[in-house]
């Protein structure tokens, strides 16, 4: 999302610098997201004159604030999420270039180190049906292979990506994305790649979400919870196979026209 904050800057003359308007602020995801990109200023250049500050770091995102009493976020509905841009080097694309193009990539996982996980997991069964179709439909399925990750669909490709930039070297080269919010709908928006999003009621679309994706909600308003919730569960319940596959099908059909 940063990224997408800072688009069009080097063509200015100026370069966006994430900070609190002294310091630049970078967490240990900002290097390798932030790499090679024009428009953004680096730690200790904070002294020279062509820097724009944005407040966007962790701890000040724009787009929420956490509730420490209710344990929840509230979200800024006047924040709209623009996409991002990721600047990829050769070895990266030749990277993506070992797999097949046109993949329909599917990330079952949740992020499993955060607490508000189980308010963004589609059914892992659903997942494996989903999966299914697309595969009977005549669809290349693959899936990302990291560290972590809990459940492996079965029977599609499996691409074990040693960093997150490899990972978005081959999304590049996807027909399209399917999972839930999170960094990999950030990262399929930055290279403009199709996705359908399962948002359920946790995050609302109209914050973080990109109009050029399939953003599903299940009916829910978003709670921002930080605890497990019931009302996400639901949510999440009230998505179904049928209308993801519908979805995908959609964009698919639209990306080979």
């Amino acid at each position: 999302m940063a990224t997408g904050l800072a688009r069009g800057a080097a063509k200015r003359g100026k370069r966006i610098a994430f900070g609190d308007g002294k310091r630049i602020i970078w967490d240990h995801n900002s290097e390798p997201i932030f790499r090679g990109n024009p428009n953004i200023a680096p730690p200790r250049t904070q002294i020279v004159g062509d820097l724009e500050w944005i407040r966007f770091y962790k701890g000040s995102r724009i787009y929420n604030s956490q509730d420490t009493v209710n344990h929840r976020w509230n979200w800024n509905y006047d924040f709209h999420a623009i996409p991002g841009e990721v600047f990829l080097s050769h070895e990266e694309k030749r990277f993506a270039g070992l797999f097949m193009r046109g993949l329909v990539i599917i990330e079952p996982n949740a992020p499993a180190y955060k607490v508000s996980t189980s308010n963004k997991q589609w059914p892992y069964e659903r997942y494996d049906e989903l999966s299914r179709r697309l595969r009977a439909a005549g669809h290349t399925v693959a899936q990302f292979v990291y560290n972590g990750a809990k459940h492996r669909l079965a029977l599609v490709t499996q691409i074990r990506t040693p960093t997150f930039r490899e990972a978005l070297a081959v999304m590049a080269t996807a027909s399209l994305y399917i999972g839930s919010e999170g960094g990999l709908h950030h990262g399929a928006a930055a290279v403009g790649t199709p996705a359908v999003v399962l948002f359920g009621g946790f995050v609302p679309p109209s914050v973080t979400g990109y109009a050029m994706h399939t953003n599903l909600t299940g009916g829910a308003e978003a709670c921002g919870s930080l605890r497990p919730c019931e009302h996400c569960a639901a949510a999440m319940q009230a998505i179904t196979v049928d209308e993801v596959y519908a979805a995908a099908i959609a964009h698919l059909e639209k990306r080979s026209a």
